[in-house]
């Protein structure tokens, strides 16, 4: 494999599109032990050891995409993000043809092959998203082969040494189960909850640095409320909540209270009142 100047390498006797990094606005905040618990499973503390490939569980907007960000940045490497669905082919997930202007067929890498060559960090969103035939595909990649074949071109793929994994997968009713041969490979499991008051504030206050202080205790109240009674609701449903409360205070001149009981019945329905402070 040859790497070439600009966004293209050389594949066995193909020319490869890259997939661009992520440069993503996410910054982690609060709880630094999970970004210790993931940095530990990359680690490689032998010449015979290889990394795990670990999979970030929680409900929906509890920050798993962002904490799987933060440690790829802490490590120095490219990150790739690749979000699954039903819908995700094996190719999709390794290299697909496309029709170029010049009319002639070409290749482009997907973002986890684009990681692997360039020894980055693959981050692979919502992976219970993905059906079994797929996952099937990256079954090598995440054991002691860590390679990936194509069938579409033929070529076996080897990753970088320093290229590490790590999938997010939703605590939540899922299209597919992911089968036990590949979740036994996606280990070890880091578990991400709900902040707590203090971090959740933060995480508020590193989001909305313009919003008042009232507006973001109001807001950490009601989730906290929420979490309390094991609601879904997460720290991004408060964020654009008071998002919005602030926007409906600057265009209507709408009263303080008022504007946040509104925004949450417009984000999340009346039967979210019930948690207003």
């Amino acid at each position: 494999m040859k790497p070439q100047t600009g966004k293209t390498v050389t594949m066995g006797a193909l020319d490869v599109m890259l997939a661009q990094p992520a440069d993503l606005p996410l910054k982690w905040v609060g709880q630094k032990e999970l970004i210790k618990q993931l940095l530990a499973a990359w680690m490689v503390i032998d010449e015979q050891d290889t990394p795990f490939n670990p999979r970030l569980v929680g409900k929906p907007g509890v920050g798993k995409t962002t904490l799987a960000y933060a440690a790829g940045r802490q490590l120095g490497r490219e990150i790739y993000l690749f979000q699954a669905t039903m819908d995700t082919r094996p190719e999709d997930l390794i290299i697909t043809p496309v029709m170029g202007e010049d009319g002639r067929v070409k290749y482009a890498a997907s973002a986890l092959v684009t990681a692997m060559v360039r020894g980055g960090v693959c981050i692979l969103d919502e992976g219970n998203r993905m059906s079994e035939k797929s996952w099937a595909s990256l079954a090598p990649l995440l054991d002691d082969r860590r390679y990936v074949e194509s069938v579409i071109t033929g070529l076996t793929l080897s990753a970088h040494p320093d290229f590490r994994f790590v999938v997010t997968i939703n605590e939540d009713a899922s299209t597919y189960e992911i089968p036990e041969y590949i979740h036994s490979r996606l280990q070890p499991q880091v578990f991400i909850d709900f902040p707590e008051r203090d971090d959740e504030l933060l995480i508020l206050k590193e989001n909305l640095p313009f919003a008042d202080e009232d507006v973001l205790n109001y807001m950490v109240d009601f989730l906290q409320r929420a979490h309390e009674a094991d609601e879904v609701y997460s720290v991004r449903d408060g964020i654009n909540m008071a998002r919005y409360a602030l926007k409906m205070i600057q265009a209507t001149g709408m009263d303080q209270t008022e504007a946040l009981h509104q925004a949450i019945l417009n984000v999340l329905g009346d039967e979210a009142l019930r948690y207003e402070p």
